[in-house]
């Protein structure tokens, strides 16, 4: 299957590889057969991506890093909806095999979408919605009676701040409890994208940078804070080589280059109704 693909959305051909080269790994991060496969169907010169075994490592522990934290949220609320925004190819519901009371929801552009269709088995309870993550269409349509869980990696720093502020927002008002989860790159990291090779192989441009949590507490009411944390502070970064952790140590002696890429986790609505798992406050 040939695919071409150009801006924000050929990025998520360098992820998807960095899992199907994962999974090949003696001690896989992710050990995602699906990507794996899916690989294995598309007609593409994968060394545009970048991405080498080497380097996978850079997707797969954000990757992972969202997997426990989405489990951790619905081994509290097995009845919940998950909104996956901006999803591209990652298959996270088949990695999460979530209870078949769980309403799943992968949204991403039309094309996209039509590609996951094709790619992807169908699921009964996962959805693909064809549709900007910036259009407020498409959430009015879903059901906003039981707990939500926003999910966002790989996507806001595409975002312009507006709509980026605005998305979260709609999704706070819409559904009367719940949680955001996603990361971000700070201020200093989007004046750098011209050092992140996938961007820039990609033709896209970075906009949006958070600095502080603070920043999201201040702009979209209603949200409390659970977790924040740098990349490297992440217990899925453990399992890497020790220069890893030494860039890590490295990187927190300047506060501008350490918080480049971070993880955020706010809840919204009722507080006697969060869940508890770890990494929540």
């Amino acid at each position: 299957m040939r695919v071409d693909l150009h801006g924000p959305p050929q990025t998520m051909l360098a992820t998807l590889y960095a899992k199907a080269l994962d999974a090949d790994l003696p001690n896989p991060i992710l050990g995602d057969r699906y990507a794996k496969e899916v690989v294995e169907r598309i007609e593409y010169d994968w060394t545009k991506t970048s991405i080498t075994a080497r380097n996978s490592a850079s997707v797969t522990t954000r990757s992972a890093h969202f997997d426990i934290w989405a489990r951790q949220f619905l081994d509290a609320h097995p009845s919940a909806v998950v909104l996956h925004v901006g999803c591209g190819l990652d298959g996270r519901y088949f990695r999460l095999r979530p209870s078949p009371l769980v309403e799943w929801y992968d949204v991403d552009y039309p094309g996209v979408a039509e590609l996951r269709a094709r790619l992807y088995p169908a699921a009964p309870h996962c959805h693909v919605i064809a549709a900007s993550v910036t259009d407020p269409a498409w959430l009015a349509e879903i059901p906003n009676e039981r707990p939500a869980l926003m999910i966002a990696e790989g996507l806001t720093m595409y975002l312009c701040e507006q709509d980026g502020i605005a998305l979260l927002q709609r999704v706070v008002d819409h559904f009367e409890y719940g949680e955001l989860q996603f990361d971000a790159f700070n201020r200093t990291g989007i004046k750098s994208q011209w050092m992140n090779a996938v961007v820039r192989r990609s033709g896209s441009k970075l906009s949006w940078g958070i600095d502080r949590p603070g920043e999201i507490l201040q702009a979209v009411h209603g949200t409390r804070l659970l977790s924040w944390m740098r990349w490297f502070e992440s217990d899925t970064v453990a399992r890497l080589p020790r220069v890893y952790h030494v860039m890590g140590k490295v990187m927190s002696l300047v506060p501008a280059v350490a918080n480049m890429a971070q993880y955020h986790r706010y809840a919204f609505g009722r507080p006697d109704r969060e869940g508890s798992g770890p990494g929540s406050c």
